[in-house]
């Protein structure tokens, strides 16, 4: 695979590459060019060059593109799904999964872009207006940098570049090098559906130089990136310099608090749901589990019974219920926090075993509130560290300490309950019954505190991908 700059398929200048490797079968199925800073350089002087054209083409146009490029994804949507599976390891229903939601996304984001109208402030509302009607419109931002994940790159690639380009900007797609190849097709099929030369671009290669590079670049207008708190604090520091926009979708520690009345079955369902999906290697994947002291036991035996009766395998097998982490490094990292977690005092009841870059899910309990896995400790893995509570005040209080904020689950059949700690989670979003991996088209996602700034989703990117402008009519009813 190569950069997309202007309408050329390129190596980077230093002709250095990255190598994609599948998780499962460790074999290298690919290479992506690690791009220098030349190499972004020359993205963003083409960016630039396309922005009128691109501005200039009607929103209808602009539609019909993109309702073009999803009758293209959805030809291709086994064979995206497919190589989705080779770079990520996610079973390949997930895969197609993802694709189906890339195709939903574009139609709702078109169908919300040709009803966006503005506002019309009327005459006579304050003492500096008497004569005077404001009108709002929506504009472009300008270059928009799409910096993506590992672990879902097809949603996140969804999420921002189809709603930026119809908004009339022009987008720079970074994929992370360790799965890029399935976002380089879909970006082949946008210019094949009829996005112009320079206004979608692709440029390939590590955070560390071809991330870093776009974050600094002082001709690039807004940066949207997801990806862990960490980097995300070195794409706002670099973007700072230049007072570049952000939008950040960040790291989570999200907690599930299961009370005495609740549904247990149901609750020990969405758990493994929500912790093992892409083997919990996901922002909003459920990391923390704080249990009521009366039904910790049934709770635990649910997962245990559960995770006994899964299959480990290919993932391109459908039967298939778990797989390998992205690579050995994560999954050694994992290990280590199992490690440092049963150090401290936490009992291993069910797995804790690493082969390789397969980490088998593993129930922990004995953990306790002073432990880091409760308060600003994150693992991407299929850990279920589990902390017992007899007052849902403590509860929420130990929830809350954390320095993330992305997302919270209560198990309750109290309506009252419900609301009550929905009202005092410090929370992006709070999932009544149901895992924190809930996340719908529609909502406005995103994180507080330390879990980042901004939200996506039908009801909010495309206002957040855009520049309101206000247009005075000054005296003109005098």
């Amino acid at each position: 695979m190569k950069n997309l700059i202007g309408n050329n398929w390129r190596s980077s200048t230093t002709n250095m590459v990255v190598e994609v490797k599948n998780p499962y079968t460790h074999i290298t199925i690919d290479t992506v060019p690690n791009s220098s800073f030349d190499d972004v350089n020359e993205v963003v002087r083409v960016s630039d060059l396309s922005k009128k054209k691109w501005v200039g083409i009607t929103i209808d146009e602009r539609c019909r593109i993109m309702l073009k490029f999803k009758e293209l994804v959805q030809k291709e949507r086994f064979d995206l799904a497919k190589s989705l599976t080779n770079e990520t390891g996610k079973n390949v229903l997930d895969s197609e999964e993802e694709i189906d939601t890339l195709m939903e996304l574009v139609e709702a984001f078109v169908e919300k872009v040709q009803h966006m109208y503005g506002d019309v402030i009327p005459s006579g509302l304050d003492r500096f207006s008497d004569s005077t009607i404001q009108m709002t419109v929506r504009e472009p931002i300008g270059i928009v940098a799409a910096i993506l994940p590992y672990n879902f790159p097809v949603v996140t690639f969804a999420h921002k570049v189809p709603a930026a380009l119809l908004m009339g900007n022009t987008v720079i797609v970074k994929p992370s090098s360790k799965a890029p190849l399935t976002v380089t097709k879909l970006i082949y099929l946008l210019r094949t559906a009829g996005v112009p030369e320079g206004v979608i671009q692709l440029i390939h290669g590590t955070g560390e130089q071809a991330g870093h590079a776009l974050a600094m670049h002082p001709d690039i207008q807004l940066i949207t990136f997801s990806g862990t708190t960490v980097n995300g604090m070195k794409v706002m520091e670099a973007a700072s310099s230049n007072l570049t926009r952000v939008l950040l979708e960040l790291s989570g520690n999200d907690a599930m608090i299961v009370c005495r009345d609740a549904d247990i079955d149901l609750a020990v369902e969405e758990a493994c749901r929500g912790r093992l999906h892409n083997m919990g290697q996901s922002s909003s994947s459920t990391k923390r589990f704080l249990v009521h002291k009366d039904c910790k036991k049934a709770f635990v035996a649910g997962l245990v019974n559960k995770m006994a009766n899964m299959k480990y395998g290919n993932p391109l097998d459908t039967s298939t219920d778990l797989s390998n982490l992205i690579d050995e490094d994560a999954a050694i990292k994992v290990e280590e926090q199992v490690k440092k977690l049963v150090y401290l005092g936490a009992k291993v009841v069910y797995g804790g075993n690493r082969n390789g870059n397969y980490f088998e899910p593993t129930v922990l309990v004995d953990v306790n509130e002073k432990m880091g896995v409760m308060n600003n400790i994150e693992i991407l893995g299929p850990i279920f560290p589990i902390m017992e509570f007899t007052d849902i005040n403590k509860a929420i209080e130990v929830v809350n300490q954390s320095p993330f904020g992305l997302g919270v689950s209560l198990f309750t059949k109290d309506v009252k309950t419900a609301f009550k700690a929905a009202h005092c989670l410090e929370a992006g979003t709070v999932i009544i019954n149901g895992s924190t991996d809930y996340r719908s088209n529609e909502m406005a996602y995103g994180g507080w505190k330390y879990s980042g700034f901004g939200t996506e989703g039908v009801s909010s990117t495309l206002e957040q991908l855009s520049l309101i402008k206000t247009v005075v009519l000054k005296d003109v009813l005098k």
